[in-house]
Parts: C-alpha cells; sequence; structure tokens
C-alpha cells in the first residue's frame, strides 16, 4: 500500500518552493535582521509549547510496558508498520476533545491519546490503531518538522488548505496499514462523526452516501478554504483503501473554487488575519451585489401577493356592479368585515374608491408619497373590464399585468 496521498508531494514542492521565496526575499530585504525576529518567534513559541509538554508530562499517564501495555503494544506495531524507527512517547490524557494528536518539542516526538478515544472504542480496541496510526503518519512524514519553513506557502489559496487536507489523508492511509481489519476503520472514524456510544449503532454505507451532497457551492468553497476534508469523504477514503479499490468522489463546485482563489489559508498569526481580511472584503463585495438583489426579489414577491389579493377583490367589485346596476363605496358592501383589506405581514392594505376603483397602497415614496397598485374598471357596451397600472411605484416592482 503506497502510504503518501497522490496530492501530498506536489502540493508540498509548490508550498516549499514559493516559501524559500519569500524566506530569501525577506533574509536579503531585511539584511539578515528577519532572523533575529525569526528566533525571537522561536524563544516564545518554545515557551507557549513547553506549557503544553509539561501538563502533559505531568498529568498526563505514560503509556509504556508497565503502563497499559496493551496500548503499548498497539503503538510498538504500528511504528513497525509504518516505518517508523524510534517509538515515540506515548500519553494518555484526559480532554474535552475527541480526537488523538502528534506533536514535536526539541526535537522529541510525542503522540497523545484522549481518553475519549479509548473509553468509546472499548468494545472495539482494534479502532485505536487507527488513531495511533494517523498520528504516526504526522511524525514520519516529518510534516510537524517541515511547517515552520513552509508556513508562506501554507498561506497560499487553495494550495495552502490543500496540502493540509493531504496531510490528512496521508495519514488515514498510515491509520488503514495499521488496522486490523475494515471494521477496526469504519469504528475509529464513526466514533469522531456520531459520538462515543452513538458510533456502534451508525449505518456507514448511507453515512457515506452523505459525500454525494459535497458538490454544492458552500461545502465546495468551505472544504476548498479549510484543512481537513470532510469527515464523509475520509470514511469512504479509508474504506475503499481498505478494501482495495479507487473512491471517485463528486466534483467541486467551479464557482467555489474560482471564489477560493482569493481566500488565503485560514490560520494563526498574520495569515489568519490575511485570511479574515480578504475574506471580510469578499464578504463585502458579494453583500453589495446580494443584498440589492434579494431586497429586489422580495419587494417583487410583496408586490405579487398583493396584486393576486387584489384580484379576489376585483371578482367581487365586478359581480357586484353586475348584480346592482352600480359601483360599490365600501369594502363591507363587498362582503368584507372591515372597511380597509390589510395585510400586516406584507405591509399593504386594499380599499375601493370611486367608480369601483380599487387601490393596493404599498407604503410611502421617498418625498411622503403613498404608492399604489391601482386596478382600475371601464364599462363598454355592458361589459366591465380592467386594467392595471401603479401609481408612484418603481415599475420593476409591478407584476407583468400591470406594466
Amino acid at each position: 500500500m503506497e502510504l503518501v496521498y497522490k496530492n501530498e508531494k506536489p502540493l508540498l514542492r509548490i508550498a516549499v518552493v514559493f516559501s524559500a521565496i519569500i524566506w530569501l526575499a525577506l533574509f536579503v530585504g531585511t539584511f539578515g535582521i528577519v532572523l533575529l525576529y525569526l528566533l525571537l518567534g522561536y524563544v516564545f513559541f518554545l515557551f507557549a509549547h513547553s506549557a503544553f509538554i509539561s501538563h502533559l508530562k505531568g498529568s498526563g499517564v505514560r503509556i509504556s510496558q508497565e503502563q497499559y501495555p496493551d496500548l503499548y503494544e498497539r503503538l510498538v506495531r504500528c511504528c513497525q508498520k509504518v516505518g517508523v524507527k524510534e517509538v515515540p512517547e506515548a500519553y494518555l490524557l484526559r480532554t474535552d476533545f475527541f480526537n488523538a494528536l502528534a506533536t514535536k518539542f526539541l526535537g522529541r516526538h510525542f503522540v497523545v491519546l484522549f481518553t475519549d478515544v479509548i473509553d468509546a472504542l472499548e468494545d472495539q480496541p482494534g479502532a485505536i490503531d487507527f488513531y495511533i496510526g494517523h498520528e504516526l503518519g504526522h511524525i514520519h512524514r516529518k510534516h510537524l518538522s517541515w511547517r515552520a519553513f513552509v508556513m508562506p506557502g501554507s498561506l497560499l489559496p487553495i494550495v495552502g488548505p490543500a496540502l493540509r487536507r493531504a496531510e490528512e489523508y496521508t495519514c488515514d492511509r498510515y491509520g488503514v496499514a495499521c488496522c486490523q481489519s475494515e471494521e477496526d476503520i469504519k469504528a475509529a472514524i464513526a466514533a469522531i462523526a456520531a459520538g462515543d456510544t452513538r458510533w456502534k449503532t451508525i449505518n456507514v454505507d448511507a453515512y457515506v452516501s452523505q459525500v454525494q451532497a459535497t458538490n454544492g457551492f458552500w461545502m465546495s468553497f468551505n472544504e476548498l478554504t479549510g484543512d481537513y476534508p470532510w469527515l464523509t469523504k475520509r470514511m469512504a477514503t479509508a474504506v475503499a483503501l481498505a478494501q482495495g479499490r479507487e473512491v471517485k468522489h463528486p466534483r467541486r463546485s467551479l464557482w467555489a473554487w474560482t471564489l477560493s482563489m482569493f481566500v488565503p489559508r485560514v490560520g494563526g498569526g498574520a495569515g489568519g488575519a490575511a485570511s479574515l481580511l480578504v475574506t471580510v472584503a469578499i464578504i463585502g463585495v458579494l453583500a453589495a451585489v446580494a443584498i440589492p438583489a434579494y431586497q429586489q426579489y422580495t419587494e417583487k414577491a410583496r408586490y405579487s401577493a398583493a396584486y393576486s389579493e387584489a384580484q379576489g377583490v376585483k371578482d367581487r367589485v365586478t359581480s357586484y356592479a353586475y348584480d346592482n346596476q352600480a359601483w360599490p363605496v365600501t369594502m363591507q358592501e363587498l362582503g368584507y368585515p372591515e372597511l380597509v383589506l390589510a395585510n400586516e405581514e406584507q405591509s399593504y392594505s386594499i380599499d375601493v374608491y370611486d367608480e369601483g376603483l380599487i387601490g393596493v397602497e404599498m407604503g410611502v415614496d421617498d418625498s411622503g408619497e403613498s404608492e399604489y397598485i391601482v386596478l382600475e374598471p371601464s364599462v363598454d357596451s355592458g361589459e366591465i373590464s380592467w386594467v392595471c397600472y401603479g401609481q408612484n411605484v418603481n415599475e420593476q416592482y409591478l407584476p407583468a399585468d400591470c406594466q
């Protein structure tokens, strides 16, 4: 089994080349002063990260031959399967997170298993191998070692998030390689998706079928700008790999691809700030286009609803005129309980005026004049006909019959 996901290496090359150019430009442009800032940044990171490592060693339970030998045996076996020569320190840690992680501190690698995972998979311990293998993938592929250098490249739109997703797919392949059965793979990913108890009753086929819903604009856009593939895709890919077959996911939205080109990867520090600014700018542009269009749509819908209700009034006026040989004076003569037929939800009112004229008041314009849809009757050879037009209204809102 090829452990490295097909897209990881080419994406890493792009990120490395771009990052090397950026670092070189910074070094030359600042006459080497950037190295001082990098050193200061590393010292700051070292102290910050030391807090987690200290907590891990001081509060976590180290997995060894003496402490949880079953987990230690799985760790050693997975290392042998995927080619990790030096068994990393491993700890069991109580947290509110349902996952596992790999980290590095002063050249030493650590694997952390969260207790919620171990407890949830107590009835199927083989699934824990997937988590161990996944984290060993980060170590074996040196994802943690490369991350600082390729940071500039990781901020690139499309490329940065794609590289992170490719790394996750690679590590899932390591997880599959460590598992003894397909059911263990399904259980491991199902536990992330459905929780520590519900995973046991998950319908994997139904869950995998949700992949077909990932090709829409929003699903595509949020995956293309995110660091992780959708979990449904990870499940489908991992199961297919265990079965020795290729999996083909739905094509993402072309419009989502286009928009994603303008959104740098969302990350920490300056990258996150740049991503936020660009994303806000894009949202602003979209809002400038979408909000007026939506307002126009809702206003046309309001006019359409008012015109439709006015048709019922028109029919009553016509019947009243034929039966009484006169025009009605009030809405009550037409059988309505109130003097004015008001629709508070849509903010319009309908009334009848002289000569059978029907006026639908839609609001007021900028000058304070009332806006109306007008239905005006006329009599020709004893037959009543109607015309519709607007008064003080924007013509684009009027129904087609009134224009």
